[in-house]
């Protein structure tokens, strides 16, 4: 349902508010492609300056609703694509990403904070990305930007084990910029968000693809999502999605 999603535009600042609490913030194909549509639409919008992206409620997502994913493993489903539109329009955005984030923040919810310029953390953050635990791999070009970012042993450990990174480490690591009291996110996020909006547009954009890649980060996402599709068919995908069903730990010493 794409009242999932809530857009404002206030100040120069474009607000996207993940807004299902209720399901954690888990994002659906409806959701990512209301996302997409305005980050693609704030390009051809002077008026957009920087874009703030944040969730209702005490978290900030719990990344992909995994239902679609059971969906698709079990073959009832040929998958969302607006998650491809939603993590390329991020690689490609010109205009600054700031994201404001409390409580857990799963898989896409933090692998899409790579792409954001600046990133504020309540100090109840936790940032996780189990996509092996799912029997899955890394997305949003986050195999490429996670081990660039924090090095490849704490990448690797992120990745393989599925280990949850506090916000202090998070900090510390280079995954944000800011960490702050909780009741203090959202102030400190629309200031950071302000001081962008009003900073000189065009010297902004210049900057930021001097300093990112765009069309790489695509590229890399189209090798991640090939690989992504197959391991969601998968037997182990099958197996992690049923135990998740079923509230157990999978097994998958007994999948071939």
């Amino acid at each position: 349902m794409t009242e999932h999603v809530r857009i404002e535009n206030n100040g120069g600042i474009l607000t996207l508010t993940l807004a299902r609490p209720d399901k954690k913030n888990a994002l659906t194909d409806a959701m990512y492609g209301k996302l997409a549509d305005a980050i693609e639409s704030a390009e051809f919008d002077p008026s957009a300056r920087v874009i703030l992206i944040r969730g209702e409620g005490d978290m900030f997502t719990a990344g992909n609703d995994v239902g679609e994913f059971a969906a698709v493993a079990a073959g009832k489903s040929e998958g969302s694509r607006n998650v491809v539109r939603f993590i390329q329009s991020l690689a490609r955005c010109t205009r600054p990403l700031v994201a404001a984030v409390q409580g857990r923040a799963v898989g896409v919810g933090t692998t899409m904070l790579l792409h954001c310029d600046l990133v504020v953390l309540a100090d109840d953050a936790q940032l996780s990305t189990p996509f092996v635990s799912l029997a899955l791999v890394p997305e949003a070009a986050s195999s490429l930007l996670m081990p660039a970012r924090i090095g490849y042993a704490r990448a690797y450990e992120m990745f393989a084990l599925g280990e949850t990174v506090p916000a202090k480490s998070a900090l510390e690591w280079g995954l944000a910029n800011r960490v702050v009291p909780l009741d203090k996110l959202e102030a400190e996020a629309l200031a950071l968000a302000q001081r962008l909006a009003r900073q000189p547009a065009g010297a902004l954009i210049a900057t930021k693809r001097l300093m990112r890649n765009g069309e790489a980060l695509v590229a890399q996402m189209q090798a991640e999502g090939e690989q992504f599709a197959q391991r969601l068919r998968t037997a182990e995908a099958r197996e992690a999605f049923t135990a998740f069903a079923e509230r157990r730990p999978p097994d998958f010493t007994k999948v071939a």
